[in-house]
C-alpha cells in the first residue's frame, strides 16, 4: 500500500505538539526502547557510540541516569533477562554491556564495510539485528538472528538499510522496515522456529514524504514509524492504512517507542547526521528527544533471553 502524498494535510492529528525532553544534540539518535526491568528509557547515538539510560518523570520529562561511551557504532539495544545488563547491536556484531560499563563482543557477524543499524527481540527472546553498508549501497544490508543459545543465522540479505523491527500483538506477523526503498515489509512469523515467510510489502512511503526508519507496535497492533527526512511519525493500522501523522520539529526523525509507567507517551529520537557545527547551531531543535501524549498504549522492549550456559561463558 502506498500512502497518500499529502498525508500532512489530510490528517489533522499531525498538529499535536511534540515536547522536547533533552537539550543535547545527538549525531544519530536512535534505538529508543522502554526497559521494563529497570523502569528506564534506553536510547543510543549510533555514530557517537553512546548508550543513554534515562529516568522518566511523572510529567514525561527525562532525567539522565548514566551515559556509556563504547568503541563501536551502536545501532540497537535490548535488556537481557536475568542479567541486569543489555545486548547491543554494535560495530559489526552483538555486544554485551554490563551496568558498570564493561563490555564484551559476543559475536561479530556482518562483513567488512557494513555495520549494525537497528533491531529488536522477538517475544520469545531472540535478538534480530539488521545491517547496512557503510556507503548505503542498494542490497548491502542484511538481517541476522541471534538465538538464545548463541547461534547466529542470516535471515535475509539483499536489503539496503535494514531498520525498525516489530511484531503484531498475536505474534503471528513480523514487520521490518527497509529505508532504502522506503518500504515496510510484513512476514508470517513462526514463533516456535523463529522463522519468517510469505513476505509482502505493507507500506511504501512516497519519496517526497521521507523514508520509514525506526518503529514500534502498540498493544492494539498499530505501527508507529519515524519518518526520516520528513520530520514526522506515522501511525499505520495493521492493514497498512495511514491513521495518523504527528509532526516532529526535526526533519531527521529516526525512531520511536512508548515509555513511562503508563506506556502512553511516545518518545521520538532525532538526528543531525552529517551536519556541520554551524548547521547544528542554526537548528537547535534537531537531534533532541521528543515526546507526545497519545491515546495508545505501548509495550515494553522484549528482553533477550539467553540460555545460561553459553551466556555465562560469553560474558565472563
Amino acid at each position: 500500500m502506498t500512502e497518500p502524498q499529502d498525508s500532512k494535510a489530510k490528517l489533522a492529528s499531525g498538529s499535536k505538539v511534540a515536547v522536547a525532553c533533552t537539550t543535547e544534540q545527538t549525531q544519530l539518535g536512535e534505538g529508543v526502547r522502554w526497559d521494563a526491568q529497570r523502569g528506564e528509557l534506553l536510547r543510543v547515538d549510533i555514530l557517537a557510540g553512546r548508550v543513554y539510560r534515562d529516568q522518566v518523570k511523572g510529567d514525561g520529562s527525562l532525567v539522565s541516569i548514566r551515559v556509556y561511551d563504547l568503541p563501536w557504532t551502536i545501532g540497537m539495544i535490548a535488556p537481557v533477562e536475568g542479567d541486569g545488563g543489555w545486548l547491543l547491536g554494535a560495530g559489526r556484531g552483538f555486544v554485551h554491556l554490563a551496568p558498570g560499563g564493561t563490555h564484551h563482543m559476543i559475536a561479530e557477524v556482518s562483513p567488512a564495510g557494513t555495520r549494525m543499524n537497528d533491531g529488536a527481540c522477538d517475544p520469545q527472546g531472540r535478538f534480530w539485528g539488521g545491517t547496512l553498508a557503510d556507503d548505503h549501497h542498494e542490497g548491502g544490508g542484511a538481517l541476522y538472528r541471534l538465538e538464545r543459545d548463541g547461534r547466529v543465522e542470516l535471515m535475509l540479505d539483499e536489503l539496503t538499510i535494514s531498520n525498525g523491527v516489530g511484531w503484531s500483538p498475536d505474534g503471528l506477523t513480523m514487520y521490518l522496515v527497509d529505508s532504502g526503498p522506503r518500504v515496510i515489509h510484513a512476514f508470517a512469523f513462526d514463533a516456535d522456529r523463529g522463522t519468517i515467510s510469505a513476505g509482502r510489502i505493507l507500506v511504501t512511503v512516497p519519496e517526497n514524504v521521507g523514508a520509514p526508519d525506526g518503529m514500534t507496535v502498540d498493544a492494539a497492533g498499530d505501527l508507529w514509524v519515524a519518518i526520516y527526512g520528513g520530520g514526522q511519525v506515522h501511525r499505520y493500522a495493521p492493514d497498512g492504512s495511514l491513521r495518523e501523522v504527528r509532526t516532529v520539529p526535526a526533519r531527521e526523525s529516526t525512531c520511536c517507542a512508548f515509555g513511562g509507567p503508563g506506556l502512553n507517551r511516545l518518545y521520538v529520537t532525532t538526528a543531525t547526521e552529517g551536519w556541520s557545527d554551524e548547521q547544528r547551531r542554526a537548528e537547535p531543535a534537531a537531534g533532541l528527544v521528543y515526546r507526545f501524549d497519545t491515546d495508545a498504549t505501548g509495550t515494553p522492549a522484549a528482553p533477550f533471553r539467553p540460555i545460561s550456559g553459553w551466556w555465562a561463558e560469553a560474558t565472563r
